[in-house]
């Protein structure tokens, strides 16, 4: 669709005879006269670089004079911890449990479904996240709240997983080159999944049944249904557990340099869109309507 955009953008000339300048014009184009979003200008900009790269094997020289689509600062949803409390009342109890580990421990909602049953350690109370956002590993707290859930859980996959290998299923995937390495590993209870898939699949390329995790969008569905239970007035999603988790630690007295740690993220600047909280009821102001 970008392509195509692009080209009859330029009056249909063929890519070959475009270059960097006539991209740049286009990218500045939709950003000053569409006044698309930052992520939309992005999207066609990688769609013509792999048109250059790829498809005409003409990689394009370094684009300048772009004027680029403003990111708007936007302040994340947050919940408070009576909300979070009514949301999690909603959620059936495998969607609960992993809630709870969203708003416990900071994570991604992709982090938390590919937990490995090794990466839970009871004896030091902390979870430790592998490969994260920009491949970055972490360790994180176990909230004490999810322990008794989290070995029921546990017990009811190990009894899942020997009932799989029983009928010659139990492999999972392993990450890299692990499964070269370590043949029989995908088969060890350490690296199953600990939120996994009901069903099994077959992979194409080996015949191979396994167990997948669970989907997002089945968690995503969830929390959306409960928050409308709920009858939350807040837009609601999985991310915001996270939200309201650094949140809640700032206001608690946590230091910015702590939850940025927790959080995985880059550089503190990140992190400080939390601070919001602090700023209550307008900065901290005292509204004039209030003494009337």
């Amino acid at each position: 669709m970008w392509i195509r955009r692009f080209v009859r953008y330029h009056g249909t000339r063929h890519p070959r005879e475009l270059g960097g300048a006539e991209v740049a014009r286009f990218l500045s184009m939709l950003a000053l006269e569409r006044r698309v979003s930052a992520s939309t200008q992005n999207q066609a900009l990688s769609a013509l670089l792999f048109l250059y790269r790829e498809v005409l094997s003409d990689p394009l020289p370094w684009v300048e004079g772009i004027v680029r689509a403003r990111v708007p600062a936007r302040v994340p949803t947050v919940l408070t911890r009576d909300e979070v409390r009514a949301v999690l009342a909603e959620l059936p109890e495998r969607e609960r449990l992993i809630a709870m580990l969203l708003y416990g421990a900071g994570l991604r909602l992709l982090e938390c479904l590919t937990l490995r049953v090794k990466d839970i350690d009871f004896a030091a109370n902390q979870i430790v996240i592998r490969g994260g956002k920009g491949d970055k590993d972490r360790v994180v707290p176990l909230p004490s709240a999810v322990r008794t859930a989290l070995t029921r859980h546990l017990d009811a996959i190990h009894a899942l997983h020997a009932r799989d290998l029983a009928v010659g299923a139990g492999e999972v995937t392993l990450p890299h080159a692990l499964q070269q390495k370590y043949p029989t590993a995908g088969r060890d209870w350490r690296w199953q999944y600990v939120f996994p898939a009901t069903r099994l699949y077959v992979e194409s390329s080996t015949g191979m049944r396994r167990r997948h995790h669970l989907h997002e969008s089945v968690v995503q569905q969830a929390v959306r249904s409960a928050a409308s239970r709920a009858r939350l007035s807040k837009r609601v999603s999985c991310h915001t557990f996270r939200h309201s988790f650094a949140t809640h630690l700032l206001e608690d007295g946590y230091d910015i340099r702590t939850i940025q740690e927790l959080l995985g993220h880059k550089d503190v600047s990140t992190t400080m869109i939390y601070t919001h909280v602090l700023n209550r009821g307008g900065r901290g102001v005292r509204s004039p309507a209030d003494v009337l």
